[in-house]
């Protein structure tokens, strides 16, 4: 987590090794435009001009920093007439910035900005999220409810003098390499002004009354998720939700393959207008099979991280497999994550409702797919974050939040009517049950 750092390869990425503690060092050059994509140039770079001299020096001390930070100088957050639109703007600011003030590559890089607002930059090959929640969690707890501020906004407690001074690190950038700095900006900056950010709280009703329908809460959201995606879409597709694999020794993630064919039954049914009654039947049977195929993950009876093994060994022996080129190709249209709170303890949500949290998200894994990150906080909220790219016509972030909150409260009007209402309507001239529009 701390001192570390993804290094670029030519056909691989690498991790820094661990090392001694060395303080934050801060820096606003515009090289750090090459540790944004494309990766090959900035291993070609960094073998050819950051591996001797004051380059190495400086490239080092950054990279074997404990972590990044950024002096923002922009205001983010819930502010102004729209507290909750300017979320959009706060999420697309943490997850790229301008581009040339975040390190990607560090573990993780703290964003402070101007009017006193924070957030945190992960680099995701080291670790998951629930990983990097529960780091910020903690910080964000210890800092409002233990450290805490004077009323004119300082910090408590004196000042430590013999804390090191920030010192500027020095550079030797030929033209070369400034030439290389200004292409890679242009397209980590074309990529970030592609990314349609959109973050909502969900607040009709939370996993309390989810719960209280005898539903699993993250059943109940990718069933929702799916019900959205084929109004937006008009159908279905391959659809990623990330399951922790923690179970087991240095495990990381596996992919729960969230559309099957009983949340597909039901998503046709409740569209065609079944009745209420075999919508609800077939409710249950498909949030019963998302709970098996979230345990079967969780447990290594997943079949994506085989699959991947699978390549990888191909790969080693040379030997091409149609099956496997053909399956990992297969792009995620729909890829989702929930980001649990793990600390509940350190937040008192009741008294404190102001330090709820967002969550986390991340940015579309297929050009014309959506991103969809969500947070089960207290009782009664769900944040979302939903990604999208402006580049796609058929996607849209805000269209498909709308979605989103539409069908969770559809499916909780289903699950919530009166099971009578469908029984007695039989054998009337009038329709068994209304579609839920």
């Amino acid at each position: 987590m701390f001192n570390t750092t993804r290094t670029p390869g030519d056909n691989c990425a690498k991790r820094l090794a661990d090392c001694e503690y060395r303080p934050v060092s801060k820096t606003m050059i515009y090289n750090i435009s090459m540790s944004s994509p494309p990766r090959i140039p900035w291993a070609q770079m960094r073998k050819q001009y950051f591996s001797s001299g004051v380059n190495k020096r400086s490239l080092d001390t950054i990279e074997r920093a404990a972590f990044f930070v950024t002096l923002d100088d922009e205001e983010q957050g819930m502010r102004g007439d729209d507290p909750e639109g300017n979320l959009d703007n706060y999420a697309k600011s943490l997850l790229h910035g301008k581009c040339y003030d975040r390190w990607f590559d560090k573990s993780f890089s703290v964003v402070i900005y101007k009017n006193g607002k924070s957030g945190l930059n992960a680099e995701h090959s080291w670790a998951d999220a629930p990983t990097v929640a529960h780091l910020w969690e903690y910080t964000l707890a210890t800092d409002a409810f233990q450290l805490g501020y004077t009323e004119d906004g300082h910090c408590k407690g004196d000042v430590e003098p013999s804390l090191p001074q920030p010192q500027r690190l020095a550079w030797n950038i030929p033209a070369e390499v400034q030439a290389q700095v200004s292409s890679s900006l242009a397209v980590a900056q074309a990529l970030a002004d592609d990314v349609d950010c959109h973050v909502f709280p969900f607040r009709e009703f939370g996993k309390g009354r989810i719960k209280k329908c005898r539903i699993s809460p993250d059943a109940f959201i990718q069933i929702s998720l799916q019900l959205a995606y084929y109004r937006d879409r008009g159908g279905f597709c391959l659809t990623y939700e990330a399951s922790m694999t923690r179970l087991f020794r240095e495990g990381r993630t596996e992919t729960v393959r969230s559309c099957s064919n009983d949340s597909c039954a039901f998503i046709k049914a409740l569209e065609s207008g079944e009745t209420e009654e075999e919508c609800r039947r077939l409710f249950e049977l498909a949030s019963e099979r998302h709970q098996n195929l979230y345990r079967m993950a969780m447990t290594g009876a997943g079949i994506d991280r085989h699959l991947f093994c699978l390549y990888v060994v191909s790969k080693y022996l040379g030997v091409e497999s149609p099956f496997l080129k053909e399956v990992l190709s297969e792009p995620w249209r729909l890829s989702t994550s929930q980001t649990p709170v793990q600390q509940m303890n350190l937040f008192d949500l009741k008294n404190h409702p102001d330090f709820i949290s967002l969550g986390g998200g991340f940015g579309p894994v297929a050009d014309d797919g959506y991103g969809v990150s969500y947070i089960i906080v207290g009782e009664d909220m769900v944040n979302f974050h939903v990604s999208s790219k402006h580049s796609c016509s058929q996607t849209d972030s805000h269209r498909f939040g709308v979605q989103i909150s539409k069908a969770m409260q559809d499916i909780m009007a289903l699950l919530s009517a009166d099971p009578k209402t469908s029984s007695s309507s039989k054998g009337t001239d009038h329709p068994q049950s209304k579609k839920l529009q």
